[in-house]
């Protein structure tokens, strides 16, 4: 049996195991549809023409019966989300399509 610790607090400073801890990024989130179909969640940050999204994931399957919008207020019980390799999605504003702000409760696994 393999025990992995990945943080461990000692006299109140909490320790956290290199490679595993969570950047905070800025933005808001959002969903993010593209040219070519391609639909993204991730919290939103642009520059220019110069668009990212950080702890992002590919909506692969929406799993809704009303369209896109219905995922506002959450995933569904349906819906298939990829992560993305190393969480970052980067494109250039030109290709957006539409963007959609989510509720960010709601989405708490984006972080």
């Amino acid at each position: 049996m393999k025990t992995e610790i990945n943080e461990i607090e000692v006299n109140d400073v909490k320790y956290v195991k290199k490679g595993t801890e969570q950047i905070n990024y800025e933005g808001d989130i959002k969903i993010v549809i593209l040219q070519r179909g391609w639909v993204y969640i991730g919290r939103f940050q642009r520059e220019n023409n110069d668009c990212k999204l950080f702890n992002a994931f590919n909506i692969r399957k929406w799993g809704t019966t009303r369209g896109l919008c219905e995922l506002v207020d959450g995933a569904t019980p349906d819906t298939k989300l990829d992560p993305c390799k190393g969480g970052l999605v980067e494109f250039d504003y030109l290709t957006v399509i539409h963007t959609i702000t989510v509720n960010q409760e709601k989405w708490n696994q984006i972080g």
